[in-house]
């Protein structure tokens, strides 16, 4: 007979491999809200609410051939008072979006503010970051505040990528997402990442499975080396 553990675990496997924390990190308006709605929904909203504390989302990626995560992402509030709400959030994160708006200096200015919290917060956990300027949209139409060369420069300085997106047209929004979450599958499985017990960063459904696959990838000399913790 079958125990509902054994089927639950079953019904997991057949859905994700691995689950994924994704946490949105910005100022306030500069559009992480719409980003997810983008990417999750497809939609784009005019006007949308001030996210208020933090909200919540799923959506799934096929990171290979039979290769499914699940990704949560935790939409932070960028406002100073709900600050104390968003860091409860960063400790259980494995991957970070830095969004900042590429018409508004400030925000773009703020951003290492950002990445020094998180990275302040989270040891001895690992978080993967990638930098995004949003709102691409505008740059036809002479708005940009911060130049390309200034974000790669910032990017280059915290060791990340930068990836510029426009939620409103869609322009790079789904490449940018993948971009974060192969980050985290490939340093899950050089060992840059790993599963803790009490830590909801990464998740597996056959821990098995991902021995497996190191084991595969270190035979074949493709595993990358590990990467200093906050990056």
């Amino acid at each position: 007979m079958t125990s509902d553990k054994d089927f639950s675990a079953a019904m997991d496997l057949t859905l994700w491999q691995y689950q994924f924390r994704i946490i949105m990190l910005g100022d306030s308006t500069v559009g992480k809200s719409s980003l997810l709605k983008r990417y999750t929904e497809n939609l784009f909203l005019e006007s949308i609410n001030q996210t208020v504390g933090v909200d919540f989302y799923v959506h799934f990626l096929e990171v290979e051939p039979g290769v499914r995560v699940k990704l949560q992402f935790w939409d932070t509030a960028g406002q100073e008072r709900f600050r104390s709400v968003t860091r409860s959030y960063y400790r259980n994160s494995v991957g970070g979006l830095l969004v900042f708006d590429m018409t508004n200096r400030p925000s773009f200015d703020h951003i290492k503010e950002w990445h020094a919290e998180v990275c302040e917060r989270v040891q001895p956990h690992r978080v993967l970051f990638i930098l995004v300027g949003q709102k691409s949209d505008m740059d036809a139409e002479g708005g940009r505040a911060v130049s390309r060369e200034e974000a790669e420069k910032l990017a280059g300085q915290l060791g990340v990528p930068y990836a510029e997106v426009s939620a409103k047209t869609g322009q790079n929004v789904r490449e940018a997402f993948e971009l974060l979450t192969r980050r985290v599958y490939q340093g899950l499985m050089s060992g840059e990442v790993e599963l803790q017990e009490g830590w909801d960063g990464v998740k597996c459904a056959t821990p098995q499975s991902l021995q497996a696959q190191r084991a595969n990838l270190a035979q074949a000399g493709t595993a990358p080396k590990n990467k200093k913790c906050c990056e």
